[in-house]
C-alpha cells in the first residue's frame, strides 16, 4: 500500500460485536483489513453495475448424458468467445460434469453469457463469481 490514512468509525455496540464475530470467523487479522475487504467488494459491485471491464468465473453443473446439452454449452461458449479466456471441464461422477469458465470483458456481456446458460434446459446449477481486473481497485 502507498499512503495509509486513519479515520474513526462510530458504531452501535451490538453491530461492532457482530462485526468482530465475523472478523474472527473469517480469520481477518484486523478490523482494518476486514473493512478494506468490504470496500473492495463494493467497488467491484459498482464496476459490474456500470458495465466496466471486469473479470469473473461462471460455474456450471450439468448431466452430460442429457441429449444435446453439451453441444448447447459449447455453442454458447463459441458465441461469447470474445470474453471467455479459459474453460475447464471436470467429470464429477458418471453423470455430472462441472464446467468452470473464466472470463474478462464488459460486465453486460458477462451477464448476457450467464443468462444464456440459465436458459438452457438441463443445466442443474449455474453461478457467476464477480471479480475485477484490478484496475481502479
Amino acid at each position: 500500500m502507498t499512503d495509509l490514512f486513519r479515520f474513526g468509525i462510530s458504531l452501535p455496540r451490538d453491530l461492532l460485536d457482530k462485526f468482530d464475530r465475523l472478523i474472527k470467523e473469517k480469520d481477518y487479522p484486523s478490523r482494518s483489513e476486514a473493512i478494506r475487504d468490504l470496500i473492495r467488494q463494493e467497488l467491484i459491485k459498482e464496476q459490474w453495475q456500470l458495465n466496466k471491464e471486469v473479470a469473473g468465473a461462471i460455474t456450471l453443473i450439468y448431466n452430460h448424458h442429457k441429449r444435446e446439452l453439451l453441444n448447447k454449452v459449447i455453442d454458447i461458449q463459441h458465441n461469447f468467445q470474445k470474453i471467455i479466456i479459459s474453460a475447464q471441464h471436470i467429470h464429477l461422477d458418471h453423470h455430472n460434469c462441472l464446467e468452470i469458465i473464466a472470463l474478462k470483458g464488459r460486465s453486460k456481456i458477462a451477464k448476457d453469457l450467464l443468462g444464456a446458460f440459465k436458459g438452457v434446459k438441463g443445466i442443474k446449477h449455474v453461478t457467476l463469481s464477480m471479480s475485477t481486473t484490478g484496475m481502479g481497485i
